[in-house]
């Protein structure tokens, strides 16, 4: 069985996205499964300048292999249809999506990644292309043949809002890079001058994360200026990510704490940065309204920051309960939690050993394993089917 493996999320202005650091890592583990003599047929598709370098400079190895292709160029006709003549080509007898962005027609059956049902169950105004996402979503449920996705939760939601059979839907938890984020002291030199750069003065709460409308981050603030009116709390906050949907309003909201030196937006940062200032967290938040899987919250744990999250979507699920949970539309509640976790040291230490411990479920390695195990699962059945 060879699998086509769609490239097109490889692309460099996709890098600051999650769904880019799930399609690299995921081919990395492919690629070295391969590399292990372990059976995989796969084929990804190159294109000089589109394709992400890493991608481009891989070493070949038997069963993983670039297969390149012009016709990666032409990216809107590529999601419509070009994909399906390139994975002909290559010989293939699946391809493989890791988002929802072709549309799976075509002789050649498609398996697609749909990492949750975010266009249908936020409003509008809170996602970007909402209505382009829901379409493209809605697709990919319809017309694939088989669908991975991230949490048991996300699973239940494509089920039942886009009409789909249980065993159609196979959840795979992802991974995360332990080499980066984990519970090694930082350097201390390369900590202070960080911290410097970015003006963080002393302690501090932590978010990571793209800013934009549906990470919930304007009641953080709020939640946060309410906690600074209740006691004299010398902890800055910091907001680390690329600024997306709706950041401007989120950044008008903190705009006098800003000023004041409270609240610190340091825009895109790159990762070992990222777990320079997790490691250094009082405490970590996540009050995401909808999440399909939230590598953020399992980044921050695997660091051993205390970490406090909304009871939305998948979050308590994947962080497998061990947390402490607030109601992300109560600013009131996101305080109170941040507050109780910040007075009691015990708490903290509980939360940090309970998170650890749960980071050990999710891996890379096993994310590709248990992804292999769906996409050539669902190509038996076809198989089949047809035979039948």
């Amino acid at each position: 069985m060879i699998i086509a493996y769609d490239t097109f999320f490889l692309a460099k202005q996709f890098r600051n996205v999650g769904i880019y650091e799930y399609a690299r890592n995921l081919l990395d583990e492919f690629h070295a499964i391969a590399a292990e003599g372990n059976g995989i047929s796969l084929r990804y598709f190159v294109l000089p300048g589109y394709s992400d370098d890493v991608v481009i400079g891989k070493s070949q190895v038997a069963g993983c292999e670039p297969f390149h292709t012009r016709l990666l160029r032409h990216d809107r006709l590529w999601r419509l249809g070009l994909i399906t003549g390139a994975a002909r080509r290559a010989s293939a007898d699946l391809i493989f999506t890791p988002s929802p962005n072709i549309l799976p027609i075509g002789a050649i059956p498609v398996a697609v990644t749909i990492h949750d049902a975010m266009p249908k169950k936020l409003p509008p105004e809170l996602v970007d292309r909402s209505s382009r996402l829901r379409m493209a979503v809605w697709l990919s449920a319809k017309f694939s043949q088989k669908i991975i996705t991230d949490s048991e939760y996300s699973k239940n939601d494509i089920v039942e809002l886009y009409d789909q059979p249980p065993e159609k839907v196979s959840v795979v938890y992802l991974g995360y890079n332990q080499h980066i984020f984990n519970t090694s002291l930082p350097d201390l030199n390369a900590r202070e001058a960080l911290l410097a750069r970015l003006g963080v003065r002393g302690p501090y709460i932590f978010h990571h994360g793209m800013v934009q409308l549906r990470k919930n981050l304007g009641r953080l603030v709020k939640a946060y200026d309410l906690l600074r009116s209740r006691r004299n709390l010398d902890l800055q906050l910091v907001l680390a990510g690329p600024f997306g949907f709706g950041s401007k309003q989120v950044i008008d909201a903190a705009r006098r704490q800003i000023a004041e030196g409270n609240i610190i937006f340091t825009g895109a940062i790159d990762s070992s940065d990222l777990a320079i200032l997790l490691k250094g967290a009082s405490l970590c938040v996540i009050p995401s309204l909808y999440e399909g899987f939230c590598l953020p919250m399992v980044e921050a744990m695997a660091c051993g920051a205390p970490t406090v999250v909304a009871n939305s979507s998948c979050l308590p699920e994947v962080s497998g309960g061990v947390l402490r949970y607030f109601d992300p539309l109560s600013e009131e509640d996101i305080a109170a939690t941040m507050e109780n976790v910040l007075d009691h040291s015990d708490l903290q230490q509980e939360l940090v050993s309970q998170g650890l411990q749960r980071t050990l479920e999710f891996s890379w390695r096993r994310c590709a394993l248990e992804t292999l195990t769906a996409l050539t699962s669902s190509n038996a059945r076809v198989k089949s089917a047809s035979a039948g």
